[in-house]
């Protein structure tokens, strides 16, 4: 291999949620690791009001995996504020308000057969009375999740990465890639890795090698609020979220709209939003601005981690869609023992499940080689 590049065990492209988790656990197991990453302001993650809800949909259904990623998650953030002296992790009830009394009925049937595993603390059946709360049907007491404040912790680790060297914040040009048999190195940073993780959310669709993939773009629009009286005990939850962020401001969303997405300046999504929040609230509000995001959607609705199916190299890392901040963690963790060769990943998140949708005949679908030496 080339004796005048930096030799890495793993070289990650982009630092989200999905880059963010699997470089400090791949550099917490002694892996040599460098990230690039162009800062985007409409990234999901940024956007993200960190919601970790383990109820979700009309339905009222456990999200996936959450005995599995939830108490994970938790630990994690706590360890995370530990380590950069701060506190991302709000472990606040969520109020899921019912919206009529068929939803009330449901959520009581279903609490009854459901695994919730200690999620659900309690259900009113009687109005709920709380100031400046409309809940006339009463709602459900999650507990196990709560709220991370993202952007704050991104950019924490972002300090950390640029003072200790891991961290690029460049645009990285996969066509300047090049590979052997031991891995691939990359003339524009003089470096050379051992294994490569794409980790772009929904820039991933950018990657000539993973654009065979079921990854759609999907925008999502979250609103800044400012109401006076409505309580931040608890984040509120029915057609809406509404976390807080901060006295007496709080944010109100998402949205979730497939392309053609709203052009700038659409006042679409706020009208949406805007609605829904006057359904939890009779209280006054001003609006304190929008944030658009784009979020890395999969078919059926399931991360993508692994292995390039032809390139062993190159691996995937990510899909999370709007469950990320809830999944990364533990996902990263999944990756990185499977990376090692210590372990499986799950069926169901696992990129081999769309193997047959490989073109492997395509032209860009196989990187330029070179001996590296």
């Amino acid at each position: 291999m080339q004796t005048d590049f930096d030799l890495y065990d793993y070289l990650l492209i982009g630092h989200g949620l999905a880059g963010a988790m699997l470089a400090r656990e791949l550099r917490g197991r002694g892996h040599r690791v460098l990230v690039y990453d162009e800062p985007r302001p409409d990234s999901a993650s940024r956007v993200a009001a960190g919601l970790m809800n383990p109820v979700a949909g009309k339905r009222f259904a456990l999200t996936w995996r959450a005995l599995d990623t939830l108490p994970y998650a938790v630990a994690y953030y706590q360890d995370l504020g530990r380590e950069l002296g701060a506190n991302f992790l709000v472990e606040a009830p969520i109020l899921k308000v019912f919206g009529s009394a068929q939803e009330q009925q449901q959520m009581v049937a279903r609490a009854a057969a459901e695994p919730w595993a200690g999620f659900v603390a309690a259900i009113d059946t009687e109005p709920i009375a709380q100031a400046g709360l409309l809940a006339p049907h009463g709602g459900a007491w999650l507990r196990g999740g709560g709220y991370v404040r993202v952007a704050e912790l991104l950019t924490a680790l972002a300090q950390q990465g640029r003072a200790e060297g891991w961290l690029r914040e460049e645009t990285f040009h996969w066509e300047a890639l090049v590979s052997d048999a031991a891995g691939a190195s990359y003339a524009p940073g003089r470096l050379v890795a051992r294994h490569v993780v794409c980790c772009q959310g929904a820039a991933a669709l950018d990657c000539p090698y993973f654009a065979w993939l079921p990854l759609t773009p999907n925008q999502g629009e979250v609103l800044n609020v400012e109401v006076p009286g409505l309580t931040a005990a608890q984040a509120l939850n029915r057609g809406a979220y509404v976390v807080p962020d901060g006295p007496g401001r709080f944010r109100v969303g998402a949205t979730y709209r497939w392309p053609p997405f709203a052009p700038a300046g659409s006042s679409e999504g706020e009208s949406e939003l805007t609605e829904r929040l006057a359904g939890l609230t009779p209280l006054p509000y001003r609006v304190l601005g929008l944030r658009r995001g784009t979020r890395p959607a999969v078919r059926d609705r399931r991360p993508l981690l692994g292995r390039h199916p032809a390139l062993p190299w190159l691996s995937v890392c990510g899909g999370f869609g709007s469950k990320g901040v809830s999944l990364a963690p533990r996902l990263a963790a999944l990756l990185a023992d499977h990376l090692g060769g210590q372990g499986e990943l799950w069926p169901e998140a696992d990129v081999a499940r769309y193997y047959k949708l490989y073109p492997a005949d395509l032209p860009e679908n196989k990187p330029r080689i070179s001996s590296l030496g």
